[in-house]
């Protein structure tokens, strides 16, 4: 047995388990025929060998990273034809144990478990390769970070962008479904941009002063607002580029005008409501006031003497949870402050792009934006580190009379917290206390919120606000601050109850 350090490679069928399921034995035989003989001479072309077949699947090992994603490339470009089956590719460098031609160790784990996480049609690869490879080779793109089956903490994963594809940013491809992109290209300058819109710049050189000056000509933006089209970039372009937070297009023109132009015609496709048959009745009662779910409260630290910091996962529809292996950025809360981290691409902090993996520190008045939409951060005191504001379709309306509760298990008529009942987003203190609140599956919203935590009363124009918990307590966040709440009070429309994690806006009906 030899240790060296190699690129694994691994290629499966997508859609096996369908496939075979729908076929006899001499269509499953022709069907792994068919991805071998595509396989094996790419993978021998860029001087690799195939170590094991496992299934659907093939184990390549390659001695240079670069070999290797040239290989996994053609195989691409090759796959779903009416020759070949559809493949997925992941692959990853490290070091790997040999014995006989066939390869063991972390990184064919590691190179295994990118595979579970890669779409069909695609090829991932992990942080060992893209530090290995000669980028001047081979287009990629952040895919996002990941906890894998087996694997401790997240792992970056990246994309490679084969010639004939691109995947288009969510800001990019959002600008374009609703008319505000500007495509600028050397010889063709808008006379005006609008405030709201996404800049992507074509046809320039990377790291050039002609590009420097198109993006100095443009009307003053936000850096998350400029996107370059790029296929090839060396390290040193990227990073001049992105390291202000601007963002990339990565793809040859052809794949990118394609991909622009199917947005396009979706969005053109799409159906409009003055132009239906159909009758859209709105079936909610008439309400004089609304209670919304709009927010994420976040405790100061310590909590209790038992947590010494904590972290949400925000998923891509705008929910928090404690912790999800799809959420798009992370909000981490220490005694130091609040920070968010990006968990995928898109993300941007005050107008800056995020890379996957890179973190931003939160001040009063910042604003995220990503593939949840646009949220913002009010820094406060007394009891809370800030509050992150977002409006969701979690709501409650009360009519003039009504009385109504908040909290985990309201009585009706009530609104419910969200459920984020789980430990695991929670770092512990050390000591007998702190073990004890593990024991007993402490949550900062058992601890927090109550399950019939405040009450909402209507009468007329005035709206009360009436703490019910004896010990989880109940605040109100106002223009002025956010203040505790020990005893009935008057509130107002646009005020806020902030109650564990929860935050609830009292708005004026539509």
């Amino acid at each position: 047995m030899t240790t060296a350090t190699r690129t694994v490679l691994f290629t499966d069928v997508a859609d096996y388990t369908a496939q075979v399921s729908g076929t006899d034995r001499e269509g499953l035989r022709r069907l792994l025929e068919q991805h071998e003989a595509m396989v094996r001479p790419l993978v021998a072309r860029y001087h690799g060998h195939i170590a094991k077949n496992i299934g659907d699947s093939f184990l390549c090992v390659f001695g240079a990273a670069t070999d290797a994603l040239r290989a996994a490339s053609e195989i691409l470009q090759a796959s779903g034809s009416e020759s070949y089956p559809r493949v997925r590719i992941a692959l990853t460098t490290g070091d790997v144990e040999e014995i006989d031609d066939d390869a063991f160790g972390a990184t064919v784990n590691l190179a295994a478990r990118i595979l579970g996480a890669t779409p069909a049609g695609e090829c991932w690869f992990g942080l060992g390769t893209r530090v290995c490879m000669n980028e001047a080779e081979v287009a990629w793109e952040e895919a996002g970070r990941f906890r894998l089956k087996g694997i401790p903490g997240e792992e970056p994963c990246y994309r490679m962008v084969p010639p004939e594809r691109a995947w288009l940013p969510l800001p990019v491809a959002s600008a374009a479904r609703a008319g505000r992109l500007v495509r600028v290209r050397p010889d063709d300058r808008p006379e005006s941009v609008a405030a709201n819109a996404v800049v992507l710049l074509e046809g320039f050189v990377p790291g050039t002063s002609y590009l420097a000056e198109a993006v100095a000509a443009l009307p003053v933006l936000e850096p998350s607002s400029f996107y370059l089209a790029a296929w090839r970039l060396s390290p040193s372009d990227r990073q001049g580029w992105t390291h202000a937070g601007r963002g990339l297009v990565v793809g040859t023109p052809g794949a990118i005008d394609r991909a622009l132009r199917e947005v396009e015609q979706e969005a053109r496709a799409a159906p409009r409501l003055e132009d239906s048959s159909t009758m859209f009745l709105d079936l909610r009662r008439r309400v004089d006031l609304q209670l919304l779910v709009c927010g994420l409260g976040l405790p100061a630290v310590p909590v209790a003497e038992v947590v010494s910091g904590y972290t949400f996962d925000l998923l891509a529809d705008g929910s928090w949870v404690t912790r999800s292996d799809h959420a798009v950025l992370r909000v981490d809360v220490r005694d130091t402050g609040v920070a968010v981290r990006a968990l995928g691409v898109g993300v941007s902090v005050d107008g800056r792009l995020l890379a996957s993996g890179e973190e931003a520190v939160l001040h009063d008045g910042s604003v995220i934006r990503g593939p949840a939409g646009e949220i913002a951060f009010r820094a406060t005191q007394g009891g809370y580190a800030g509050v992150l504001l977002a409006d969701t379709q979690q709501w409650l309306g009360l009519l003039g009379g009504q009385t109504a509760e908040v909290g985990r298990k309201p009585s009706p008529p009530g609104l419910a917290f969200p459920n984020r009942d789980s430990p695991e987003n929670l770092r512990w203190l050390s000591g007998p206390r702190a073990a004890r609140a593990q024991a007993s599956q402490f949550t900062l919203d058992r601890y927090l919120s109550g399950r019939r935590q405040a009450a909402v009363q209507l009468s007329g124009n005035a709206i009360r606000l009436i703490p019910l918990h004896p010990e989880c307590p109940t605040y109100v966040l106002r223009r002025d601050g956010l203040h505790l709440v020990e005893e009935p009070v008057q509130v107002s429309v646009g005020d806020m109850i902030v109650a564990g994690t929860t935050v609830i806006g009292l708005r004026a009906p539509e």
